[in-house]
């Protein structure tokens, strides 16, 4: 018999919230069969809890959830690895060029916050001897 999880155990495994799980199963990345009474229960398999967790990885890596519902799903399919890896290194591609264009931004930003301390500094220091004069 499969080994098989209800919502509580993936939420509490992966320090999720069941709406967050609930959230990752409207998006189409995760699948659960249905039981009880009109269908209330959620049992996730494995394959549920592998997506998840690569859900999760995609996260931690910045991309967004569709991104990482695209390359999942590609491990779903039946096609050959080569366009799959193709669409991956694009996607990754992509992605460290937003994270490089966001360190160049952020860079900027820190180049003008030390010019304006330097220059609140050095109007301090001119104050403070103006008022010991």
């Amino acid at each position: 018999m499969a080994i098989t999880y209800s919502i509580s155990d993936l939420a509490q495994e992966f320090d999720l919230t069941t709406r967050a799980i609930r959230f990752y199963e409207d998006l189409g990345l995760l699948q659960p069969e249905r039981s009880g009474p009109a269908g209330r229960n959620r049992i996730y398999s494995g394959r549920d809890r592998t997506r998840l967790k690569l859900t999760l990885r995609a996260k931690r890596l910045g991309l967004s959830l569709t991104e990482a519902k695209d390359i999942i799903d590609m491990y779903d399919s039946p096609r050959d690895t080569g366009p799959q890896l193709e669409k991956f290194l694009l996607i990754l591609a992509d992605h460290q060029k937003q994270l490089q264009d966001q360190m160049l931004d952020l860079q900027a930003n820190l180049d003008e916050l030390k010019v304006h301390q330097r220059e609140a500094k050095a109007l301090l220091a001119k104050a403070l001897k103006k008022d010991a004069a």
